[in-house]
């Protein structure tokens, strides 16, 4: 798997897509789709590995500042676990981290977060976190109505929060650092967030999970997944951003794109597509 790190210069603003590996997603977890058809369209996509999720966490880097979005999973369930090491390829260390802005709290976005010992990886970093998916997260009787598997993304997400717990940040929509407006894209999780990143010359929008396998959801924006804890909101969430991106050509950095990080999106006769920028 290429670990490059693609990088857009905003205009006084430098964002790194920061590959941390990846993960293996059965097409099974789709839904609204067949798994031919997955393999089909993945097949047509060049994609060498179709069972494959890339992972990215981005580096924001403004007037002597860095701030991750995302952390990546960190290894958890022997997911990603790069992050550190490409970052070291920046100049960065662990420490130079002023703030972490997540897009949400699902394990292959926080679990960078922390290392095997459960101690924090940015120890200087301020954590910051939509209070929907904070109080979600925290709410006991969510917590014994969910799932196995969902019950324990709440606890490893606790076990986070409490390393940060004395630096952490809840928000809602709006501006939450300078230049970076927090977006609610509710659907995938209860307070799923993107961020529009702007510099002097132009600007971004990092989505989260909007998609987890850009060509199939991007062609079939109804296909959701297993993960997702409203799926027919986060269809209609991804289905007005990608009005939205493709309309006004706004480009995106995708927490699951792949290595190449950014691209713009391009409406067809049905469906859309991305088009990866260099």
């Amino acid at each position: 798997m290429n670990d490059k790190l693609a990088m857009k210069d905003l205009g006084e603003v430098l964002v790194t897509a920061v590959s941390d590996g990846y993960l293996k997603v059965d097409f099974g977890m789709l839904a609204n789709i067949s798994e031919t058809e997955c393999y089909f369209i993945q097949q047509n996509a060049c994609q060498d590995e179709p069972n494959s999720v890339h992972i990215n966490a981005f580096l924001v880097q403004r007037k002597g500042k860095n701030i991750l979005i995302d952390s990546g999973a960190g290894s958890f369930k022997g997911w990603g676990g790069r992050i550190v090491n490409n970052l070291a390829k920046l100049g960065v260390k662990p420490n130079d981290i002023d703030a972490v802005l997540l897009t949400h709290a699902h394990p292959d976005h926080i679990g960078g977060l922390i290392n095997s010992y459960g101690e924090a990886v940015f120890p200087n970093a301020e954590l910051v976190i939509s209070k929907d998916e904070y109080d979600y997260l925290k709410d006991d009787k969510k917590f014994f109505s969910s799932s196995d598997r969902v019950k324990g993304n709440f606890i490893f997400a606790r076990s986070v929060f409490k390393q940060y717990q004395e630096n952490l940040r809840l928000v809602n929509e709006g501006e939450v650092l300078t230049g970076i407006h927090a977006l609610s894209l509710k659907g995938h999780t209860p307070g799923h967030t993107g961020y529009k990143v702007e510099g002097k010359n132009s600007s971004l929008l990092i989505w989260g999970d909007i998609v987890h396998f850009p060509h199939i959801q991007l062609l079939k924006p109804n296909v959701s997944i297993a993960f997702d804890y409203d799926p027919k909101l986060a269809a209609e969430t991804r289905i007005r951003i990608l009005d939205m991106v493709s309309s006004e050509h706004i480009l995106v950095g995708g927490i699951h794109f792949g290595c190449e990080g950014f691209g713009y999106i391009q409406k067809l006769k049905r469906g859309y597509e991305i088009v990866l920028t260099d």
